[in-house]
């Protein structure tokens, strides 16, 4: 009789299916290695393993989960990760049930994404226009504003995810560019177009990144960001400016701009153009698309924001509306 594969054989396996088949993204990839990682440590202290685990022993980690503080969002997205694995060993005969199939996950309210004003991105803008142009600023230093400057004009005109942003490459950046393409989740492509702002502010960075030969900044042994594929190079093992990278120096331009550092991050300037497309009438499927959103089901928080809308002209519209 066949030796049982290993839990550690079973990720693997599941994770090159997710690749494989559904496009599964290296974020995705790691997410789920974690938590079925976490789960599989946790049913080896109790001498199981994915394939004779039984429902019970699987509620009894959810409420472990719990007892360690995990929030329910947290909780659910494990329970996420157990149900797809459970369907993956059922339909490759790994196992002839399905014990997750019946479990329950924890009751949790869908919650509003935050959202900056208008004005806020007014504010955030201004001031990295302004840091961008500060004749004070050592070379390297006025390079870094212009990144700054042009990552987040192209956020806001686009609302692409962070990694989607990050990775963009230098042929993005072309002067007479009305549109971008932009792979993103499952390597799917989207066209997403540009406005003057965001074309500018890029023209204008590409330009500074050419005319660079040395420095901080440099991504490779060349000696010249222009050597680069890559339209925001960095050192690291992408090539390209993490997302990490990016949030930190977001959140100092927050507080320099005036705002909390904690209300500001690079998914918080998607909601933002999301929000306010809606706001001013945009229609919801061509948000979905903008977006990259698979399922209209996605984009459909955002109708918070429509539903206000229709309230004030409700409010301030209607002829039987009181004065």
């Amino acid at each position: 009789m066949p030796a049982k594969p290993s839990d550690t054989r079973l990720i693997g396996l599941f994770l090159d299916m997710l690749a494989a088949e559904q496009g599964a993204g290296t974020n995705t990839l790691d997410a789920y290695r974690r938590d079925l990682t976490d789960f599989s440590e946790f049913l080896g202290r109790l001498g199981h393993s994915f394939v004779d685990a039984e429902t019970q022993i699987l509620r009894d980690y959810l409420a472990d989960l719990d007892t360690r503080g995990f929030k329910s969002t947290s909780v659910a997205r494990r329970l996420s990760a157990m149900r797809h694995l459970y369907r993956f060993l059922l339909n490759e005969k790994l196992r002839a049930d399905d014990p997750a199939a019946i479990l329950s996950g924890p009751k949790r309210g869908r919650s509003l994404p935050k959202v900056l004003s208008i004005a806020d991105v007014d504010k955030m803008l201004g001031r990295a226009k302004e840091l961008s142009e500060a004749a004070d600023a050592s070379p390297s230093q006025r390079l870094r504003n212009l990144r700054l400057y042009c990552l987040l004009e192209v956020l806001y005109a686009t609302g692409l995810r962070v990694s989607e942003l990050v990775a963009l490459p230098r042929s993005a950046a072309k002067r007479d560019a009305r549109m971008i393409v932009v792979r993103g989740k499952g390597n799917k492509e989207r066209l997403v177009p540009l406005n003057e702002a965001s074309r500018q502010a890029m023209v204008d960075y590409l330009g500074a990144t050419d005319a660079t030969t040395k420095g901080d900044d440099k991504p490779n042994k060349k000696g010249s960001l222009a050597a680069s594929k890559w339209l925001f190079p960095s050192f690291g093992e992408s090539g390209h400016l993490t997302r990490q990278h990016f949030a930190r120096d977001l959140k100092e331009l927050a507080v320099a701009s005036g705002l909390q550092a904690r209300l500001v991050s690079p998914h918080v300037l998607r909601h933002a153009f999301a929000s306010h497309l809606l706001h001013n009438g945009a229609d919801l499927r061509i948000v979905q698309t903008l977006l990259g959103h698979t399922d209209i089901s996605t984009t459909q928080i955002y109708t918070h924001v429509v539903e206000e809308r229709l309230k004030s002209l409700v409010r301030d519209l209607h002829p039987l509306a009181e004065k």
